[in-house]
């Protein structure tokens, strides 16, 4: 019991002695927290106060902590020592800054160091790109090459023919001569060059008998060919001019063989000669009937059957302009197309048949079985049958108001002159010539003068007799330019010419304007198609056409080019390769010995078509017919493929069937440097671009301390004879690409225009591509064409200003194109883009290609153009009517199509599609 009580009472003492443990804590937790509160507050008050009252030192100085006077502080000595440490302090904080500024100073040197290696690098990581990608495009030509098995050519090496001839086997009769028996090959290799040796012929007697206008022009034409060389123990072919004679011929035939076989070179029986006898009236005689002429090749107006080799002779173009130029301003329109008669004949048969050529043998020995059959009779009758219905206005006469020329035996004699003749044709639709009645006589002078006349000024020739050998048949096609139709289907003549449609019509006409300019109106188109005709047939190229030769000017590059942003803002679009790209110039010449025996007729019979009549470029040509033979020349090579349409894989490559490729940029310019410098600079940085051609075209050469910007590619600044703005389409020999971007000093394009149009023009490389655009109308009531630069929805011209084309009507610009246009270019200092225009859609029947909504462009600051002078727009009317009277019609044609840059910038993710599309 007495332990429970205590153990009670133990318990009651234990519970009070917690309560005041716990009191006591909270009576020490409240006394520390006001001890703490009281030191914190009251004695940072009580020192401040303190320090605020204590009196200046002895020596002067400065208060420390509060406003004291004089030096009380400086007094006591523990402020002495914290005065002394201050100075230490100051000194030490001083010396640290000037480390500092050291070390930072230090710091700079170092960090333009690192961006200097930082650059060094990035140099030497392009240059090794660059050398990359070199070895990897060489790998890919060479991979190429291997895989054709055709290895890149360039110019051929001449390889000359040995002085002694090893001697042909003689054919069995030299009637029955060809080029595989007649014609020494081996004095001919395909690299010869195709040298030509001609005679002088007033070293020999038959020389004195020569008609001088026929001398005169064969002489100039000759010392002009590109192949003629004096060195005749090299020639592959010989040339000797027998005819035409003078009136009345003195020589007799057995005279005539005996000079001929007495040629230096003749070797016995004539070989790889070429005996030429022009004719310049329609009654020229056949000089050569019943002369020996060995092995040697006879080229002229008029032959026999029995003379006539085929494949080796040549029946020519009669030699009508000798000495003169054709009038272009007298040649009639090629429209409207149906003219006043549907068809014309003038002439006056000649009936002897056998009083013939008074040779040696009689005619009644050449003629072998009966006699031919003459349908002049039924020829006759009936024309004047569909003269008579008056269905179509026709005017035949078959008998001459005055006396008719001289003419062979059954050919039908030319009736007036000349003039007469060209007067009533210019009013003839068709123009028919009737062969003569004999159809052992296969061609005449008489009906080569007609089919050259008809040609001449539009009438499309009719020939009646199918056995007739037109000039140059087998290597032109004339059934695009005249209707041969067999005597027997007199009768269904009318209905023929009146089924014709008039674009076939017009075709037709057109086609024999380019073959009478091409190949038979000048003494030298006549020589050079005879040269061409047998290089041609024995398969030599032709030799390389002549380039500008660049006459640099010396000039200081070294300006660091800027950026100008309207001009290189892309954004994110990578355009393609600048500085990675290493310049790469188009192939040349990949078809030196091909060129003669691919596309034969083709090359022959398309407008312009100077591939063998003149030298060959060393860029294959771009016709509109090779559109449609896809890599048969370099305008369509099929290397490799697309890079596809993804974003980066399209920027970053052209793609398309020549994905590798490059283009010049030829700019013209005269006196304005400045202009010039900020036009040079805004090509900085543009991809795909291999060098920029200057043309100079001032007689004052540029400032002697003017810099040049470098832009990264060659800059060729070219010195020009005169102020001509043909020279902005003269072949320069440094322009190395196919693809040629002329632009003005004062054009202002953006790198994403400028590509654009590159990739349009890669698609459409036959055509100009360009970007302000205008066209032509015909003014009803001055009935004349006018120049237009209004703002329309159709274009028939791209002002070359800035526009791409192709080299190669460089070539044709400058050395094909009538000469009277550039000469009207030269007078007004104007219209050298409407002649481009013109010249590109005569040849391939096709508008050029607008891109882009650029109408204009504005130079702010530039000086005035010449396009700003009243006159400007009243010149280039003239221009455009004169040009249409050179070439017979209006070759410009309409388009309302234009190509627009729809998702070529638009900001697409990369995995997108970023690309181009038409519309």
């Amino acid at each position: 019991m007495t332990g429970y009580t205590m153990l009670r009472n133990g318990g009651a003492g234990n519970g009070g002695q917690t309560c005041m443990l716990r009191w006591s804590n909270r009576i020490r937790l409240t006394w520390l927290s006001f001890t703490l509160f009281v030191i914190l507050v009251f004695f940072p008050l009580i020192a401040h106060y303190y320090l605020t009252t204590l009196d200046e030192a002895d020596e002067a100085g400065k208060r420390i902590f509060g406003p004291r006077v004089g030096n009380e502080l400086c007094e006591v000595k523990h402020v002495l020592d914290l005065c002394r440490i201050r100075e230490s302090v100051s000194e030490e904080l001083l010396q640290l800054e000037a480390k500092r500024q050291e070390l930072n100073s230090e710091i700079a040197k170092l960090n333009l160091k690192i961006e200097a290696c930082k650059k060094s690098i990035e140099n030497a990581k392009q240059d090794l790109l660059q050398l990359k990608n070199v070895i990897s495009q060489t790998e890919h030509s060479y991979k190429e090459l291997m895989a054709q098995n055709q290895p890149k050519l360039s110019l051929p090496i001449r390889l000359l023919p040995e002085k002694d001839d090893a001697g042909l086997p003689p054919p069995k009769a030299t009637r029955g001569c060809r080029l595989h028996n007649c014609f020494d090959y081996s004095r001919c290799p395909l690299t010869s060059g195709f040298p030509v040796y001609v005679y002088d012929s007033d070293q020999f007697v038959f020389g004195s008998y020569l008609d001088p206008l026929v001398k005169q022009a064969f002489q100039a034409t000759a010392r002009a060919n590109v192949y003629v060389t004096e060195n005749a123990d090299i020639a592959c072919l010989y040339v000797i001019l027998v005819g035409e004679m003078q009136e009345p011929v003195v020589l007799r035939p057995a005279e005539l063989e005996k000079q001929l076989h007495s040629l230096p070179h003749w070797r016995t029986d004539g070989h790889n000669h070429v005996i030429i006898n022009l004719s310049r009236k329609s009654d020229t005689q056949n000089l050569l009937y019943n002369v020996s002429t060995g092995r040697a090749m006879v080229a002229q107006s008029t032959f026999y059957a029995v003379q006539y080799r085929p494949g080796f002779d040549l029946v020519v173009s009669p030699l009508v302009h000798a000495m003169s130029e054709p009038n272009f301003m007298e040649i009639p329109p090629q429209v409207p197309v149906k003219r006043k008669y549907l068809f014309t004949f003038q002439g006056e048969k000649i009936e002897s048949l056998r009083s013939s050529l008074q040779e040696a043998r009689s005619f009644e020995e050449e003629m072998e079985g009966d006699p031919p059959a003459d349908y002049d009779d039924r020829i006759i009758a009936t024309l004047k049958a569909v003269q008579d219905s008056k269905l179509d206005q026709v005017l035949v006469e078959f008998t001459c108001k005055n006396q008719p020329k001289p003419s062979l035996p059954t050919e039908w004699a030319l009736c007036g002159e000349r003039e007469d003749r060209l007067e009533l044709l210019k009013l003839s639709t068709f123009a028919l010539i009737i062969t003569p009645g004999d159809p052992r006589l296969v061609i005449s002078s008489g009906c080569a003068t007609r089919l050259f006349e008809a040609l001449e000024v539009g009438a499309v020739p009719v020939v009646l007799g199918e056995q007739v050998q037109l000039p140059y048949q087998d290597m032109l096609q004339w059934n695009e330019a005249a209707l041969v139709v067999p005597k027997p289907r007199v009768t269904e003549v009318h209905f023929l010419l009146r089924s014709l449609s008039d674009s076939d019509l017009l075709a037709m006409r057109r086609q024999g304007r380019f073959l009478w300019e091409t190949y038979f109106s000048t003494a030298d188109s006549i020589f050079n198609t005879m040269l061409a005709m047998i290089r041609t047939r024995i398969q030599i190229p032709a030799a390389p056409i002549r380039e500008e030769a660049a006459a640099e000017i010396p000039h200081r590059s070294g300006k660091a080019a800027g950026t100008d942003p309207n001009m290189a803002d892309n954004g994110d679009l990578d355009l393609g390769p600048v500085e990675t790209e290493p310049p790469y110039a188009s192939p040349r010449y990949l078809r030196n010995f091909t060129l003669t025996v691919t596309d034969f007729y083709r090359s022959w019979n398309s407008a312009p078509g100077p591939f063998h009549l003149f030298p060959h470029t060393p860029f294959d040509p771009v016709l509109p017919s090779e559109a449609k033979f896809l890599g048969s020349g370099t305008g369509f090579r099929p290397i490799g493929g697309g890079a596809g349409g993804s974003g980066k894989e399209f920027q970053a490559a052209l793609g398309g069937n020549v994905p590798r490729e490059q283009f010049t940029v030829v700019m013209l310019t005269y006196e304005r440097e400045e202009v010039l410098m900020n036009s040079l600079e805004r090509l900085n940085g543009l991809p795909y671009l291999n060098k920029v051609v200057v043309v100079w075209n001032s007689p004052k050469l540029p400032s002697e301390d003017l810099l040049w910007p470098d832009i990264g590619v060659p800059i060729m600044v070219v010195r020009t004879e005169k102020n001509s703005l043909n020279n902005r389409f003269l072949p320069w020999n440094e322009i190395e690409t196919e693809a040629i971007l002329s632009i003005d000093d004062d054009a202002h394009l953006r790198h994403d225009e400028i590509m654009f149009g590159f990739r349009v023009w890669r698609e459409a490389r036959d055509r100009i591509v360009g970007f302000p655009g205008r066209y032509h109308a015909w003014d009803i009531p001055h009935q004349s064409w006018l120049y237009n630069s209004n703002y329309s929805c159709e274009l028939s011209m791209v002002l070359t200003g800035a526009a791409f084309f192709h080299k190669y009507y460089a070539y044709l610009y400058s050395y094909v194109m009538p000469q009277a246009i550039r000469d009207m270019v030269d007078e007004y200092i104007n219209c050298e883009d409407i002649a481009m225009n013109f010249l590109v859609s005569h040849i391939t029947r096709k508008p050029p290609i607008k891109v882009t909504s650029r109408w204009t462009f504005r130079c702010p600051g530039c000086p005035q153009a010449l396009s700003h002078d009243d006159s400007h727009f009243h010149e280039r009317h003239k221009c455009i009517n004169f040009f249409v009277k050179v070439y017979g019609y209006m070759p410009l044609l309409y388009t309302q199509f234009r190509v627009d840059s729809v998702l070529f910038k638009t900001r697409l993710p990369h995995d997108k599609t970023k690309c181009f599309k038409f519309i």
